[in-house]
């Protein structure tokens, strides 16, 4: 049987470094999902991009050669969820840098008018709307989403690389509730990259 487990990071670098742990660890990339806050336009499709699971900045093709590793072993590492990373936009959320089932799922539905768009993706893969509120919310502070499907004799490995970083989803919602906050509001203005800067100040 297939389950879907998602967590909430408090960055698009938390959860890239967990898509690429989950790919390294056997994971299918297609069975994996990010959806990531792009307000302060970390990502660009203007810009010249390149393998990089290890986040260091350097081009993986050219460092599996320098390090004489093998053509295979450079060109495996342009396979991947990250590097089908596009940028969508669902309202209340503002840009979102995506790739994988749920960024196809979420951008159809926000197309169709459906409400919130990643709320009504979240739910059809078996996310409470309570948490699916939640993990919007986290999306327009800066955050970012990792899901993944997953079979159940693979369920623990699979939610132990996940949890690596991820938010405490209810400590985060009551967090969010002492300011004020009730549930995700499609309709609400996107954060600004200086409020999402002290958002993220607020977690480190």
């Amino acid at each position: 049987m297939t389950t879907t487990i998602t967590r909430l990071y408090n960055t698009h670098v938390e959860a890239r470094e967990v898509v690429s742990n989950l790919e390294a660890a056997g994971v299918d990339h297609g069975d994996i999902s990010i959806v990531a806050s792009n307000a302060d336009n970390w990502y660009s499709k203007d810009k010249k991009t390149f393998p990089d699971r290890d986040l260091n900045g350097k081009d993986d093709r050219a460092e599996a050669a320098g390090t004489g590793a093998g053509v295979g072993a450079a060109v495996g590492t342009t396979v991947g969820v990250l590097t089908g990373l596009g940028i969508m936009a669902i309202p209340g959320l503002g840009p979102l840098v995506a790739a994988g089932w749920l960024a196809t799922a979420a951008a159809g539905l926000a197309a169709g008018g459906a409400t919130g768009g990643i709320i009504g993706a979240l739910t059809q893969a078996g996310v409470s709307k309570e948490e699916a509120d939640i993990y919007a919310e986290g999306l327009r502070r800066g955050g970012a989403v990792v899901s993944v499907k997953v079979d159940d004799a693979d369920r623990a490995r699979v939610q132990a690389i996940l949890d690596r970083g991820s938010v405490k989803v209810s400590d985060r919602a009551n967090q969010y509730r002492q300011s004020g906050w009730k549930s995700f509001d499609p309709n609400a203005t996107p954060y600004t990259t200086e409020q999402i800067r002290k958002e993220r100040e607020m977690y480190r």
